[in-house]
């Protein structure tokens, strides 16, 4: 297996600290409000990541902590007249269900954190002493020029970066680029701390936990492109400095772009996870997701969850046919053994998904796979081949994309596909009775047809050859 490093600049091969066992940590939410598209793309890309790697037999500890202790948190809580912790619980919440309508497994442990205060007191209080950080009227800041490998992960040049910085009133730097450890801070949250009332900044948190629950030189450390600099270029600063070993792997999703701008709160071009999420299903979502690589920017738009829907309903149409395609003489119960021909080219197939999972996890190629053990399964069904055939297709189809965390339920794709069907014959029905209105001359009950369609999401068109239809999606 060969994974893309942040660090390196390239595909390195992965050799897991301890055999059989994968110690990852990735970045979570900073819980100030409901999570967005962009969220959702990084939590399902390294989701796809901790179950593949589990279908490959590791044992995985997969951490992603809580920032419920931020200045976003605050301002909240100031604003709507209730304690930080009180916001922080409230979208936690909220981040957990919208997890969990996705499919999206809960993590090994996922602390908080305002947990875990000692230790970054602990942390910070090392690297004062050492004298990678220095203290200022209660503030603790690093100073990065005690750190000589400071921009390799980010490949940033330190001197355009020093040129283009700035110094915020109230900051006592040395260097503009050195980053706050602890803030001076007595309003709610706050502790007490060998340097006054405070509390801690953003970037020591993820050190703290990643090496409280892992444990030095942990595999893997993910997130999002946006979090190279300076959060993880910080992280990373700050825990070698204080003597301990770091992640050995750096993985960073790509960002989601709407309107072919990149996706963010803070310039308003966002689209809410809830949102979407009352427009299609969430297999949608995944899917999407799968359909790029996970380095790759994602774009959202309505033809990519439309082309997201139609490979769904794809794979739902072949479970349908494995399920249901029979001959006269044959019967679901009966069972025949697999030829060797087909055997073979099963494993042959499971060897490619492999194969394009373990280079990078490169989903796409393994969907192209997928895909191709559908066309296969459909060309048998097509022959007539027994139902052991069928199964054995199916299977493997289900195997492989529950691997990478979609499960479609092969048992209920007859009952999906089947009111699809009936669906789609009412909508038809309607409108031929609309038709009948219109011949009529009852155009307000005609019109209040159209209406009532449109509103239950079927698009139609009037033409001079009749009306035409699509269901809309919601879009």
């Amino acid at each position: 297996m060969r994974i893309y490093s942040t660090l390196a600049r390239e595909k390195v091969e992965f050799l897991p600290r301890e055999e059989g066992k994968v110690a990852m940590y990735v970045c979570g939410p900073t819980v100030y409000d409901a999570p967005h598209l962009g969220h959702a793309r990084s939590a399902l890309s390294f989701d796809v990541i901790r179950r593949y790697l589990e279908y490959r037999g590791y044992d995985v500890s997969f951490v992603m902590n809580y920032t419920d202790v931020d200045d976003k948190i605050i301002q909240r809580a100031s604003t709507e007249g209730v304690t930080a912790k009180e916001i922080a619980n409230r979208y936690i919440e909220v981040w957990n269900e919208s997890m969990a309508a996705l499919g999206i497994e809960r993590p090994t442990i996922a602390p908080k954190a305002t947990e875990h205060i000692d230790g970054m007191i602990e942390m910070i209080s090392e690297l004062v002493k050492s004298g990678h950080a220095y203290a200022v009227e209660g503030d603790v800041y690093f100073s990065i020029e005690t750190y000589p490998r400071y921009g390799e992960l980010s490949g940033k040049n330190i001197e355009e970066l020093r040129a283009g910085a700035r110094v915020e009133p109230g900051e006592n730097k040395r260097h503009p680029l050195d980053f706050a450890l602890w803030k001076s801070f007595e309003g709610d949250p706050s502790w007490d701390s060998p340097w006054g009332k405070g509390r801690p900044g953003w970037h020591i948190e993820c050190s703290v936990m990643s090496l409280r629950f892992l444990g030095d030189g942990f595999d893997i450390h993910g997130g999002g492109q946006d979090l190279v600099f300076p959060h993880h270029e910080n992280e990373r600063a700050q825990a070698e400095a204080a003597g301990h070993t770091f992640a050995r792997v750096w993985m960073h999703a790509g960002l989601v772009n709407l309107g072919g701008e990149k996706m963010a709160k803070s310039t308003g071009n966002y689209v809410t996870l809830a949102e979407a999420l009352t427009r299609h299903r969430p297999e949608a979502f995944r899917m999407l997701t799968l359909r790029s690589h996970y380095r790759s920017p994602l774009d959202f738009g309505a033809d990519q969850i439309e082309q997201a829907e139609a490979a769904l309903a794809r794979i739902e149409d072949f479970y349908f046919r494995a399920s249901s395609a029979t001959t006269s003489h044959e019967s679901k119960s009966e069972t025949h053994d697999v030829p060797p021909r087909i055997r073979s080219q099963i494993d042959s197939y499971r060897k490619a998904f492999t194969s394009a999972m373990d280079d990078d996890f490169n989903t796409p190629a393994a969907l192209a796979v997928v895909f191709e053990v559908i066309k296969a399964g459909n060309h048998d069904i097509n022959s007539g081949s027994g139902h052991s055939v069928k199964e054995a297709y199916a299977s493997l189809v289900s195997e492989l994309l529950s691997s990478v965390g979609l499960d479609l339920d092969p048992t209920s794709a007859r009952s999906t596909s089947h009111r699809a069907d009936i669906s789609d014959r009412l909508v038809e029905t309607v409108l031929e009775l609309r038709e009948s209105l219109r011949a009529a001359r009852m155009f307000d009950l005609a019109d209040k047809a159209r209406a009532r369609l449109e509103e239950l999401g079927v698009s139609v068109e009037d033409t001079p050859s009749g009306p035409r239809w699509r269901w809309s999606r919601g879009d």
